[in-house]
């Protein structure tokens, strides 16, 4: 009898990544999404092809055994997953409200039916916390009687690393399902975080405590990704394979990972060694020509990214707190005072450094940052900026 498993979200990192390991490790997978086109696709189809882009050539798998579900309809979702052997979201962290309801019905179902058999959601959603931000939302939902049915359900927290760009009609080469991804498959999870045995997942790494692989993707994948868009918007480009080709880009990206490699290694008594071995590798997927990944995606939402304890603000505090310089990550979040995306709101340095970030307008930090931000206004050079950035840092001052 086949393994079941629901995939709450459809898109590029449920069918792109998430999907693949699970068609991989033997299940056959259910997708719940709204998007009529894509339920009728990939029901018609019953498979989809990955392809894996790598250096000048590519290889493809063909992703089979699976089907969809209108995520509209709570009766054919609920009696899914009240049956599945594991599930999954992939659905962003604005959309997890409305999967509660549909995981809430499920779980009633499978527990007062007479399964004693625990089912475990693995969460890849952009959020720190997200495991228990989407126990809480079912939680909400439930009577003191049905919230006991949560000892048996596993919340567990993944931290996702394979970079999927925006497809193109290009990528997707006559094929409306087809995913164009990186090589990069590995998927840790919170080992804790599981009830009863730990599935076995293709390239699952489970960790703990898992707040480690967190902060790892947020403050040294997710930072340095950014930081590459924002000096790559900086100097005009269009693609992040085009800004970390620059000399000075590349220094600078590999600096702030060093950084927060360093404040993590302090923080959780990891070896630097393997967090540089992770940075090396992290600059090579960068410059991966074939993702056409595009600097506007990687840098927009800037009320996001530049959040108090989101990628660049959280990394810059977290090296603060370790006591280890953040100087090249300042370099970062001023160049990101410049850039706007097609769409979004223009706001002034000011105020997204105190508003946004939580900076206090008369402190250090704010003083700093302001004042590369002046170097970047006067369209210096890359290297114009970090030779005065390092003046004034040998002289411990930023003027």
């Amino acid at each position: 009898m086949s393994k079941k498993a629901i995939m709450y979200g459809g898109g590029n990192i449920g069918r792109g990544f998430i999907g693949q390991l699970l068609y991989q490790s033997g299940y056959d997978v259910s997708f719940v999404d709204v998007n009529k086109d894509l339920l009728k696709s990939i029901n018609d189809a019953g498979e989809y092809p990955v392809r894996i882009l790598k250096g000048d050539d590519y290889s493809e798998v063909m992703v089979k055994n699976v089907s969809a579900i209108d995520g509209n309809d709570l009766e054919t979702v609920s009696n899914a997953i009240s049956e599945a052997d594991i599930c999954a979201t992939a659905v962003g962290v604005n959309v997890l409200k409305f999967v509660a309801k549909p995981f809430k019905e499920g779980i009633v179902k499978r527990f007062t039916t007479g399964s004693k058999k625990p089912l475990n959601i693995i969460i890849c959603e952009n959020l720190i916390g997200a495991d228990e931000f989407l126990k809480g939302l079912i939680y909400d939902l439930m009577t003191e009687d049905e919230r006991a049915f949560l000892d048996n359900v596993g919340f567990v927290e993944a931290s996702i690393g394979r970079m999927v760009p925006i497809q193109t009609d290009e990528m997707k080469d006559g094929n409306a399902l087809r995913v164009c991804v990186e090589s990069y498959d590995m998927l840790p999870v919170d080992s804790a975080a599981f009830k009863g045995e730990i599935p076995e997942i293709k390239n699952l790494v489970p960790f703990t405590p898992f707040s480690y692989y967190i902060e790892r993707k947020l403050f040294i994948h997710n930072m340095s990704h950014a930081s590459t868009a924002y000096l790559g918007a900086y100097l005009g480009l269009s693609y992040i394979w085009e800004s970390i080709d620059v000399p000075e880009v590349e220094l600078i990206v590999y600096r702030v990972m060093q950084e927060s490699a360093m404040a993590m290694s302090k923080k959780y008594g990891v070896e630097f060694k393997d967090l540089n071995a992770h940075i090396e590798n992290l600059i090579y997927r960068f410059s991966n020509k074939q993702l056409g990944d595009t600097l506007a995606r990687v840098g927009g939402d800037i009320k996001r990214k530049l959040s108090p304890n989101d990628r660049m603000v959280g990394a810059y505090k977290m090296c603060a707190e370790q006591g280890i310089d953040n100087t090249y990550i300042a370099i970062c979040i001023a160049a990101s005072l410049l850039f706007t995306r097609e769409g979004e709101e223009k706001m002034s340095p000011e105020y997204i450094l105190t508003e946004i970030s939580g900076f206090n307008k008369d402190g250090e930090d704010f003083e700093k940052i302001m004042a590369i931000y002046a170097m970047f206004e006067k369209k210096m050079s890359l290297a114009e900026i970090l030779k005065e950035v390092k003046k004034a840092t040998n002289t411990k001052k930023i003027v």
